[in-house]
């Protein structure tokens, strides 16, 4: 199954977001991943839509908006518009408006015709979300509480990476993009990718290499 390094442009400086991802593409990772908050369902703010579009046009690789936000139906319209080729939404967030939230952001996501995807938190059991697997083109799995860059990675994660790489095998979806998210390092993405993940998400581990081409590709391997 093909590896891929989604490095988070949430570590990035915002004053120079156009040059980062340019510069990203350039040393040789294959998703941009775009950090969506709220300072509701996280505290911080980050960036919405309007981020999305303005780096659209420069680059080619895929954008993987993951909604950090409470209400994300509401939202869809427009980063699908914006340009994102993946939007994924939290269980937790869609739960707290009703049981079937979560299913119904998903045909909505897919009705852009743009690939989607749930995510769960360290605190949430993954199986919470086999009922939309066969819906979903990507999970996410956090390895660290959202809102923040630069925590450190939560062991146990990696079991549930196993149990949803098993899962999505079971229900004919074995090559499903698994991916995960938060205190990713060159120590222990090697576990992570042996667990069952292919889409490792690299913030702060990218964007504080004195050389980002040379991290990617050790990631990657």
């Amino acid at each position: 199954m093909q590896i891929k390094i989604a490095p988070s442009i949430l570590s990035a400086d915002f004053s120079a977001m156009g040059e980062a991802v340019k510069k990203l593409e350039a040393c040789g990772a294959d998703i941009i991943h775009c950090d969506v908050m709220d300072g509701s369902f996280v505290e911080p703010i980050t960036f919405g839509g309007q981020m999305v579009k303005n780096i659209r046009p420069l680059t080619k690789l895929p954008l993987d908006a993951h909604l950090m936000i409470k209400h994300p139906k509401t939202q869809i319209k427009f980063f699908a518009e914006a340009g994102a080729d993946i939007i994924t939404v939290h269980y937790k967030a869609c739960a707290e408006i009703s049981p079937n939230y979560l299913e119904e952001t998903l045909r909505m996501i897919k009705s852009y015709g743009v690939k989607c995807g749930a995510v769960v938190n360290p605190d949430v059991p993954v199986e919470n979300i086999f009922p939309v697997f066969p819906l979903c083109d990507m999970v996410l799995l956090m390895s660290v509480y959202p809102g923040y860059g630069g925590q450190k990675f939560i062991p146990e994660t990696l079991s549930k990476i196993t149990a949803a790489r098993e899962y999505a095998a079971a229900i004919g979806k074995g090559d499903m993009d698994i991916e995960v998210d938060g205190g990713v390092t060159e120590e222990n993405c090697a576990r992570i990718k042996a667990a069952g993940a292919n889409v490792i998400v690299a913030g702060s581990t990218v964007f504080r290499s004195a050389d980002m081409a040379a991290t990617i590709a050790a990631l990657k391997r």
